[in-house]
């Protein structure tokens, strides 16, 4: 290969500022998995309070609908918060290919 055509494939990547308001766009979107984790943190911390008062109580059904609330505010809160370096390090695998 030419050194031109191993230049040119390298400095290939996305263009964000060929959008219009792409520096309101990421504004929103850090805006938006902000109140997401908030939110999770909240369920997680309720979710969490419910399944000991109602496994001190004896209810079985409300524990487990608790617990399994619980285990859906993690895995959310996970999501969200691995979001961010899961889109950039594919941003950064997309540039090297």
């Amino acid at each position: 290969m030419s050194s031109r055509l191993v230049s040119t494939l390298s400095s290939v990547g996305p263009d964000f500022g060929a959008v219009g308001g792409a520096a309101q766009l990421g504004q929103i979107i850090g805006a938006l998995l902000t109140y997401g984790l908030l939110t999770a943190v909240v369920m997680i911390v309720v979710c969490a309070t419910a399944w000991a008062l109602a496994s001190a109580g004896g209810s079985w059904h409300t524990a487990s609908k608790a617990k399994t609330g619980l285990l859906v505010a993690l895995g959310g809160a996970t999501l969200l918060g691995s979001a961010l370096a899961w889109a950039n390090w594919l941003l950064d695998i997309g540039a090297r290919l």
